[in-house]
């Protein structure tokens, strides 16, 4: 379901708006406002976006998006 990153979910967890597509919508906003010299995380979004856009509601209802900023 998905195989997210620790990197991913944590993004996912910042820009969270409850519903899969709401943060979809929410990174390639946040995508469009990078700068070509973030090229990291604009690879990081991208990672995010396919996973996200390549499973369902249903499975992003089962995700547990808690951030884990201490690893």
């Amino acid at each position: 379901m998905g195989n997210f990153t620790f990197e991913e979910i944590n993004l996912m967890c910042i820009y969270n708006t409850g519903s899969r597509t709401g943060l979809i919508d929410s990174l390639c906003e946040m995508r469009g406002e990078l700068s070509p010299e973030e090229t990291e995380l604009r690879e990081l979004t991208d990672s995010t976006l396919t996973k996200l856009c390549a499973m369902t509601d249903e499975d992003f209802a089962e995700l547990e998006l808690y951030p884990d900023f201490d690893q």
